[in-house]
């Protein structure tokens, strides 16, 4: 999908509170095993606030570093992995209330954790359709909070942060017409396998309401099962294959070759260590002689949020991997399901 001249201004919200790894270490909520092949030394979390009062606050930072007025907003699309607060309810037209976006169109995006691609995905497609129309909000949440979610032991190779991302989406006709500190969106490319939808659900039944196999989520029991069945070894490689295939279509949309010295880096999902060593690493290298950088020592796996998180850092003001006019860096998310997207973006 070829966007034209789409623009983004990222933001993210991170709650102040933090638990540290080491500490996990010391009350054995991980081993020192895990600990070392995820190599991060900190995760965000949420002691007062829900996930959609958090993507509020990040959509605001969007709408304040854009310049755009919420009421000019012509949609929100929210996204996210896990509970919102409430059991029977729409987080996305609470976010666009919370927001100012009174006229815009509230819509929930769920794909797991690539629900950021998602989002965009459907944001850049309806600007396009309607280049008259007025820009999007895109915003995702989670909150990964006990007792229903065990954030440091409740999946294989993945610890969980709390926090919010959001970006204000808009198509600029002249460049110069593009908000100063925004990112340009050269490409948008998004492959899925529906059939490892299986990796996430019991393959036996189908649960009445939540938490009735369990009182915690427990990826770890389905994941178990699904390698039991198809083989580590071969799921790794189909994780391998389609992030490589999505990331060379997105940057043959962007007109990138793979040893061009535009592109500076390619952001990785905030999987941990043994994660970007074992599948993003090679997947990255059969695509591009870009370097990669896995930036979640901080805030680990921030659910639907990591494609916008890493946006955020390309166009942060003074932070090391800032984009200037003309480079390049190219973003990966993937989510449960399978579903991988590769978003290519370059500094106004």
């Amino acid at each position: 999908m070829n966007t034209g001249l789409i623009w983004l201004s990222p933001a993210q919200w991170l709650p102040p509170t933090v638990h540290k790894a080491a500490d996990a270490l010391a009350d054995g909520l991980v081993t020192a095993a895990e600990a070392e092949a995820m190599g991060y030394d900190r995760l965000p979390v949420a002691t007062g606030l829900s996930a959609p009062q958090m993507a509020v606050r990040a959509a605001h930072r969007a709408l304040d570093l854009a310049g755009t007025d919420a009421a000019d907003l012509s949609a929100v699309l929210h996204a996210w992995t896990y509970y919102q607060g409430h059991d029977f309810w729409s987080p996305a037209h609470y976010v666009a209330a919370g927001a100012g976006a009174r006229r815009a169109v509230p819509t929930g995006v769920q794909q797991m954790c690539n629900g950021s691609g998602a989002a965009l995905r459907s944001a850049v497609q309806q600007l396009t359709a309607d280049p008259f129309g007025g820009p999007a909000l895109v915003t995702t949440a989670d909150r990964f909070a006990a007792p229903g979610f065990d954030r440091w032991g409740g999946d294989y190779g993945v610890w969980y942060g709390d926090g919010a991302t959001a970006a204000v989406v808009g198509r600029a006709d002249e460049p110069h017409d593009v908000p100063e500190g925004a990112l340009v969106l050269r490409s948008l490319r998004t492959l899925a396998e529906p059939d490892l939808e299986i990796a996430h659900r019991d393959p036996d039944t189908f649960h009445p309401a939540p938490h009735t196999a369990s009182a915690a989520v427990d990826v770890r029991r389905t994941k178990k099962t699904f390698l039991a069945a198809r083989g580590k070894e071969a799921f790794l490689g189909r994780l391998r294959q389609r992030t490589t295939e999505v990331l060379v279509a997105a940057l043959a949309d962007a007109g990138l070759g793979p040893r061009d010295e535009r592109l500076r880096v390619v952001l990785l999902p905030r999987l941990g260590r043994a994660t970007a060593r074992d599948v993003y690493g090679p997947a990255v290298a059969d695509a591009t002689a870009a370097p990669t950088a896995d930036l979640g020592e901080h805030t680990g796996h921030l659910g639907a949020g990591d494609l916008l998180s890493n946006l955020t850092a390309l166009a942060a003001g003074a932070g090391p991997h800032r984009l200037g006019p003309g480079e390049h860096a190219a973003v990966l998310s993937a989510g449960a399901g399978f579903t991988w997207t590769a978003a290519v973006v370059c500094g106004a």
